[in-house]
């Protein structure tokens, strides 16, 4: 997997955990529901800091709690 299929995965694991969908995060955040929808799907290569910063906001927790995860830990270095 690369950063941006991960990001995509950790958001529906933590929209699903809190009973939450992708449009209802969007409106929850004050974010467009065409933003979230793009990082989900294949039109955004690569989401900003600052549009996961909002999702975690509305996720409640912190860019710490969003990115600490095994998945983010596997990924692959990309400058050797």
């Amino acid at each position: 997997m690369n950063l941006k299929e991960t990001i995509a995965n950790r958001i529906v694991e933590l929209t699903e955990a809190k009973g939450m969908n992708p449009s209802s995060l969007a409106t929850f955040c004050g974010i467009d529901r065409s933003t979230v929808y793009s990082i989900l799907g294949e039109k955004s290569k690569s989401p900003e800091v600052a549009t996961i910063k909002k999702l975690c906001d509305g996720l409640d927790i912190t860019l710490g709690e969003f990115f600490s995860t095994p998945a983010f830990d596997a990924l692959e270095q990309e400058i050797k």
